[in-house]
């Protein structure tokens, strides 16, 4: 440890000043004191539900220079970056897997900085508590680090501290470089025919369908429309066969603690709500999250969690829109490929060779296809 700093691995943020820890974080909305203590202490991401906080904590005297959000991990769910077959393997040959150290925003596959902290030196301080913290504690078992979705810069310092990097692929919308599109229909003039017609058809239906939207910040947003989301949203997960990650008391803390990173957008008829999408937003980038809908309309998921979200982008100058995992279907409608990154470490030499020789193989079938998701884009050729 370089001379006057100090590690300190802490289980809550509460010992930590919220003005302390923020100023660590800047305007991402998902590390946040307000946010972190929010799934925290709602039980969401706690040692209950397998997200036990270790996170590690960089000291000069009394004052907080670094930090890295790190949970201990007793299973995979919830991280988007999947490494099932991993812990498989390691079941075969009669090894634990779990637990493991994540440095993740919980339920969250949005990027961006992991390794809190501003100069390479302290981020190296960080990086190295992590990977000690495995062979300090090697008798419970725990058998690698990872960090997702961490800024490229990260994951570079992170491949020279000795992780293997993985590839991913994201699909984000940007607004126009300079002053940004004016309104959608600019936006849409820089599409393709084909796929400027499609996107006008499918807000058609809706407005066909009597839906008109509201757009409510942190603020504006009632009991009552918490509970109408938190309906919608149990819902979206009920039909695809799986439990919430998040509850009613997580979502109304965050939007009286952090209302000007909140947005809800509703989409009504006749005055009453019928669907609804939750994102999150600094002053730069909205992230879309979560989404429900009481009844199936046609075009509605879309309208309600790309179309009107992209409104607000343009509407407030916010330069990118993350509209989540995954999802070519997002391509044709203004959504670019990027690529995504996660930076891994597992003790056990053997496994690390194999995963780290399958990752090089797997980097170059992700370049084939970021080469082919670029070759459909859905702008005109200029």
């Amino acid at each position: 440890m370089s001379a006057g700093f100090e590690i300190k691995i802490v289980d809550s943020l509460a010992g930590i000043s919220v003005p302390a820890w923020n100023a660590l974080t800047g305007d991402d909305p998902f590390l946040r004191h307000e946010f972190l203590s929010a799934m925290h202490e709602t039980g969401c991401a706690s040692k209950k539900t397998g997200w036990l906080p270790q996170f590690v904590t960089l000291w000069e005297g009394n004052v907080l220079r670094g930090a890295l959000p790190l949970y201990l991990k007793s299973h995979s769910y919830g991280e988007y970056v999947f490494d099932w077959a991993w812990a498989n393997a390691y079941q075969r040959y009669g090894y634990p897997y779990y637990p493991k150290l994540l440095s993740a925003v919980p339920f969250s596959p949005v990027t961006g900085r992991r390794l809190l902290a501003e100069t390479p030196e302290h981020r190296a301080l960080l990086i190295s508590a992590a990977m000690k913290m495995i062979k300090d504690r090697g008798g419970e078992g725990i058998s690698s680090f990872h960090c997702l979705f961490p800024q490229e810069y990260e994951a570079r310092e992170m491949e020279e501290a000795g992780m293997t990097l993985r590839h991913g692929i994201q699909f984000h919308w940007q607004n126009r470089t300079g002053q940004g599109y004016e309104n959608f229909e600019m936006f849409l003039a820089g599409m393709s025919h084909g796929k400027r017609k499609k996107i006008r058809q499918e807000r058609r239906k809706v407005q066909a369908a009597g839906i008109h939207f509201q757009w409510l910040s942190g603020n504006d947003i009632s009991d009552d429309h918490w509970h109408f989301f938190i309906d919608c949203y149990n819902k979206t997960y009920d039909e695809h066969h799986s439990m919430p990650y998040l509850n009613l008391e997580f979502f109304m803390r965050i939007g009286k603690s952090m209302p000007e990173n909140v947005l809800l957008i509703l989409a009504l008829r006749d005055s009453k709500p019928v669907g609804a999408a939750l994102n999150l937003h600094s002053t730069h980038t909205l992230y879309g999250r979560y989404w429900g809908t009481k009844e199936f309309i046609s075009g509605l998921h879309f309208e309600t969690c790309y179309y009107q979200a992209i409104e607000y982008c343009i509407a407030h100058s916010i330069k990118l829109f993350e509209g989540g995992a995954q999802g070519e279907h997002k391509l044709a409608r203004g959504f670019l490929p990027v690529r995504t990154w996660s930076a891994h470490w597992l003790a056990h030499p053997e496994f690390a060779k194999v995963i780290g020789n399958y990752l090089e193989r797997e980097a170059q079938d992700i370049d084939h296809y970021l080469d082919e998701l670029n070759d459909s884009s859905p702008f005109r050729k200029e």
